[in-house]
């Protein structure tokens, strides 16, 4: 199994939500987690994936989004 976290500001949310929930929907995983922090509103998700290429794609795909970053590690 595969983790992938996505951070972004509450700008980049505000700006990008749409284009992100394109992205993730075309993957089959699994949502583990969202969150926003007090304050600054970032945004933290978490997503499950079994394929590596998934993960992998989702993370890239995350990252041609203005403001967010994501990583992926295996659990």
């Amino acid at each position: 199994m595969w983790k992938v976290t996505i951070y972004c500001s509450a700008e980049a949310w505000k700006a990008q939500a749409t284009a992100f929930r394109e992205i993730v929907d075309k993957y089959p995983g699994k949502l583990l987690s969202s969150r926003k922090t007090r304050g600054d509103e970032k945004r933290i998700m978490e997503y499950e994936f079994e394929d590596a290429n998934d993960a992998e794609l989702v993370t890239q795909e995350c990252m041609t989004l203005e403001g967010f970053m994501a990583n992926f590690e295996s659990t």
